[in-house]
């Protein structure tokens, strides 16, 4: 398949632009980047209800946005039949340095995801890999979510036997790395990981079929489809260890497998399910991580989202294809069974 025409359309905005920093630099870097994202299709946010608390951690108050749908009173929802609301604590990317509770990948998701379940979302205003913080800030700041979380269910009206756990891109790595804490410290894990293009290892093996930023590729629609995307969502060798050295403070040699969870051994994790882009340089680490669910007799259910590039939940949910991956996230989350 080729890149989706909807996010295909796009990608003027962005031209030219070598990383978001460079982009952000320009005068019109901000209005750039906001028509890139939102597209030109009309959408209005579901209404939700919507309130923040500050979570206590060991490294101060943990900002936590909850998001709460209006259940289904039809009777075949698990929450209508008193079983508790779907829920998941869900922690955005961004490079472990960006993002953060109003972007689009966080605030918007949460509301379709609360608004498609019926449920609850708490996301993880977690600090950020810069300004003298690094591992493990952030990793502590998501288990101090997600240990909050498990502590509150009841109030939320969630059970917190189904609570799963989830991230985009680096935080799908806050949150994998979070699970794998929670197995070895013995405390509560979530009934399953729910993860968007997640980012797991830090030297990244690259597919023969994966061109190089500037490589022209060799013909196949997948190769040109990557080399023709713009240099600011491509991601090359040197772009991740930048990426992992800023997170951990040191070269990635430093790395422990909480902080780069695509090199443990994923026994004893819950189910899961992973969304990956077919034009994603990242790829890769999401079906490895996959396949090393499997092999370790862990249930997986992984899509390929046809046409998108890495980042993809970050546009308007007016894309068709940014439907089509909530749907996916939000029918995982309402599928969820108590793991232990």
């Amino acid at each position: 398949m080729t890149l989706d025409p909807e996010l295909a359309g796009l990608m003027h905005h962005v031209a030219g632009a070598g990383s978001f920093a460079e982009l952000l630099a320009d005068p019109s870097g901000l209005e750039r980047l906001e028509a890139f994202s939102a597209g030109t299709a009309a959408y209005a946010a579901p209404e939700v209800a919507v309130r923040t608390v500050d979570v206590p951690g060991p490294n101060g108050p943990v900002p936590v946005r909850i998001y709460v749908g209006a259940p289904d009173t039809s009777g075949d929802s698990p929450a209508a039949a008193g079983d508790g609301l779907p829920a998941l604590v869900w922690v955005h990317g961004g490079g472990f340095a960006g993002g953060g509770l109003d972007m689009r990948e966080a605030d918007q998701l949460a509301r379709e995801v609360a608004d498609r379940t019926g449920g609850v979302v708490l996301s993880v205003g977690y600090r950020l890999a810069r300004g003298g913080v690094h591992f493990p800030v952030p990793h502590e700041d998501v288990l101090a979510a997600w240990l909050w979380a498990v502590e509150h269910a009841a109030e939320l009206g969630a059970d917190a036997r189904t609570l799963c756990l989830g991230g985009a891109s680096a935080g799908g790595n806050l949150a994998v790395g979070a699970a794998l804490f929670l197995k070895d410290a013995g405390r509560q894990l979530p009934a399953k990981l729910v993860l968007a293009y997640p980012f797991l290892h830090a030297e990244l093996p690259v597919p023969p079929d994966l061109p190089e930023p500037g490589d022209p590729g060799s013909g196949d629609l997948r190769e040109e489809g990557i080399a023709g995307l713009p240099r600011i969502l491509r991601f090359t060798a040197d772009d991740c260890r930048a990426m992992v050295e800023n997170y951990i403070g040191g070269p990635l040699l430093m790395a422990s497998s909480y902080a780069m969870p695509g090199y443990a051994d994923p026994a004893g994790l819950p189910p899961a399910a992973v969304l990956v882009c077919e034009y994603d340089d990242l790829r890769h680490s999401g079906e490895l991580f996959v396949d090393g669910l499997r092999a370790a007799g862990i249930a997986v259910e992984a899509r390929m989202e046809p046409g998108a590039t890495h980042g993809f939940l970050n546009h308007s949910a007016g894309l068709r294809i940014v439907q089509r991956g909530l749907q996916f996230l939000a029918g995982e989350v309402a599928s969820a069974k108590p793991f232990q």
